[in-house]
């Protein structure tokens, strides 16, 4: 049977992933990463080891005796635990860091993926995992866009794209085709609550993958958390890349998004040109 590395950080991603790849016939040994990873992986997964996310090293070493040669990262692992001194690197951390030329998302993921290579373990596409959980092109909600609100949409849009390009961020909240809020290293939530309170309700929140999005991590991911950001911060419009984005919980999150009078859509170039949205 074959073998398959899960390295975990938080939220729901990992369970999902993990499900997948047993339905596939995986056997699935995960790395939980303390003290980010949900405890009750252990019951999705064949094997989980718990480890602190600072030691890379034993994450290495514990993939290659259960003779692990594909892996997969799922979950998030908060840039901001960088500088958090309760964390404590290892020495194969701290000779990644050295290496780096910044401490950009896409320089110390394909960092880690080199390292793991090293290694003989090929991480695999977070994407091979979970294909039902892409986000839809359309309007999935009752709650339809504005015709405003899809000029901010497109709005939005460019610029995320462009904070992407820049190995920022993924999201951006726009309101009256004005940016409120870039995501940065406190992350999408903290974001879409700040830029909602900033916005004084009513606000468009965006979110893309990167122009140059590696599949392997950092796919863009919305879930309840993200719609709970959202009802705090009185934002309206949900739009999330489609077919290079995934919701967890979709069914539920369209039902709660649904009563809460929040619309969600999956946006493209296709639907940007459909609606003949230029901006």
């Amino acid at each position: 049977m074959k073998k398959l590395g899960l390295i975990s950080g938080s939220g729901k991603l990992p369970f999902a992933i993990a499900s997948e790849a047993r339905a596939k016939g995986y056997t699935v040994v995960a790395i939980g990463l303390e003290p980010l990873a949900d405890k009750a992986l252990s019951s999705y997964v064949d094997e989980i080891k718990w480890i602190n996310v600072g030691k890379f090293g034993e994450v290495i070493e514990t993939l290659k005796k259960s003779d692990i040669k594909e892996a997969v990262m799922a979950g998030k692992v908060p840039k901001s635990l960088l500088y958090k001194s309760r964390i404590s690197p290892d020495l194969r951390a701290v000779k990644l860091l050295l290496t780096l030329k910044d401490k950009s998302d896409d320089s110390i993921l394909l960092a880690i993926a080199k390292e793991l290579k090293k290694d003989g373990i090929t991480l695999l596409n977070t994407t091979d995992f979970s294909a039902g959980l892409l986000t839809p092109e359309g309007v999935l909600t009752k709650a339809v866009p504005s015709g405003d609100e899809w000029k901010d949409i497109a709005f939005g849009w460019k610029i995320a794209k462009e904070i992407g390009r820049l190995d920022i961020g993924q999201t951006v909240v726009v309101k009256n085709l004005a940016v409120i809020a870039i995501e940065a290293i406190e992350g999408t939530d903290e974001a879409i609550k700040r830029g909602g309170e900033l916005a004084n309700g009513g606000a468009v929140v965006v979110k893309v993958s990167k122009p140059q999005q590696d599949l392997r991590f950092d796919v863009p991911v919305v879930g309840l958390s993200t719609l709970r950001a959202m009802m705090e911060g009185n934002a309206r419009v949900l739009a999330v890349e489609a077919t290079n984005s995934i919701i967890l919980d979709m069914e539920k999150m369209i039902k709660e998004s649904n009563k809460a009078g929040i619309c969600i859509v999956g946006f493209n170039e296709t639907l940007k040109s459909r609606h003949k949205l230029h901006k």
